[in-house]
């Protein structure tokens, strides 16, 4: 006798009917979100729309016209008979160029090489550079006042070309020596200059300095001084409101006609030195207003006599000025410049109370 099979329970296979519908509706729906031409529903990604935007036009900025200033016409002076310079770096530098207190935007031509003869009347300090003879003074009786009054012979500034020294420095810091160096640019256009300076020692970082500004009838007139170590400190020469403008917390200053920076007189002195030969003989004192990056003051150098310094680059004749040190404290300032270097300066020593010390020495030259 065959036994019948147990019925199937009808409650749990509808219940697994229903699973399986269930799990194909849902494989139905996640279809239809891959069907192209079908976005899913609910907005796009914040990536996408980032992709999908087009990027705006840009317009290219206008560029500002700026009119060129021409500079000043330059008319070299005949060329001077001048002494050897010894074999350097440098190529052909051009022929340095003249400045005088008569014409601003033009070159005068200079008188020969030769001594002015002495006036009747006691030869004045030219205001521009504050030039004051403190030796061979001769004291004359004033002229009459039917006689007419002789004037002053004005200054010559004779402008050394475009060049670029290299220096070998030796100094000395709270007793430690050290070497270094040293690197003056000095470029010009006739009409602007920019020089700068540059000390550089291992370990102990470096210094450069920088001077800008034009060239006219009182030789370099400053526009900017910088004096950077770690930060830089500056000095701007406003010339249409005749004041000095520290950027340090230092109040401000007077512009004084003539003023120079601490790197702008050395080229100063030279062209003054080179314009104007039997000028300055030894013994003269020459006096400057100088300013740094936080002070003004004003600086007098004796003119001495020319000596033969043996350097780094080789042996060079060269005219020395001293800083004449107004306090205990001021830091004394040798400068030797050579005429066949067009009165560049071929050895800087700067010397503290305390003993310290930076001796520059010229090395070699060239254009730059």
């Amino acid at each position: 006798m065959v036994k019948s099979s147990p019925a199937i329970p009808l409650k749990p296979l509808a219940l697994i009917v229903a699973v399986v519908l269930l799990a194909h509706l849902l494989l139905l729906s996640e279809a239809d979100l891959d069907r192209p031409g079908k976005p899913p529903a609910g907005p796009a990604p914040f990536s996408t729309r980032l992709i999908e935007r087009a990027p705006a036009p840009v317009q290219a900025p206008l560029k500002p016209v700026v009119a060129q200033a021409s500079p000043p016409v330059v008319r070299p002076l005949a060329p001077r008979p001048r002494p050897s310079t010894p074999k350097t770096e440098q190529n052909q530098a051009p022929a340095p160029i003249e400045y005088t207190q008569e014409a601003i935007n033009s070159i005068a031509v200079d008188t020969p090489d030769s001594t002015p003869v002495p006036t009747p009347a006691a030869d004045e300090a030219v205001a521009a550079t504050d030039v004051a003879d403190t030796t061979d003074t001769v004291a004359v009786a004033s002229p009459s006042p039917t006689e007419p009054k002789a004037s002053a012979p004005s200054l010559t500034y004779r402008i050394p070309p475009p060049m670029r020294l290299k220096y070998t420095i030796a100094g000395q810091v709270k007793g430690f020596n050290y070497s270094a160096g040293g690197e003056l640019l000095w470029q010009h256009d006739g009409g602007h200059y920019d020089a700068r300076l540059e000390i550089s020692a291992f370990l102990l970082g470096s210094r450069v300095q920088t001077s800008t500004g034009q060239l006219g009838a009182q030789g370099l007139e400053p526009l900017r001084f910088g004096d950077k170590s770690r930060s830089e400190q500056a000095a701007h020469f406003v010339r249409d409101k005749g004041k000095i403008v520290f950027s340090a917390n230092t109040p401000e200053a007077p512009l004084q006609e003539g003023a120079q920076d601490r790197l702008s007189v050395f080229m100063q002195l030279g062209a003054m030195l080179a314009g104007n030969p039997g000028r300055f003989p030894p013994g003269t004192t020459i006096t400057l207003p100088t300013v740094s990056a936080r002070e003004a003051d004003s600086w007098a150098f004796g003119v001495g006599p020319e000596e033969t310094l043996q350097l780094p680059g080789g042996a060079q004749t060269a005219v020395k000025l001293t800083r004449l040190p107004r306090q205990d404290y001021d830091q004394k300032l040798e400068l030797w410049l050579a005429p066949a270097l067009d009165f560049m300066p071929v050895r800087i020593l700067l010397s503290q109370t305390n003993g310290d010390f930076v001796d520059q020495q010229w090395r070699s030259n060239e254009s730059p």
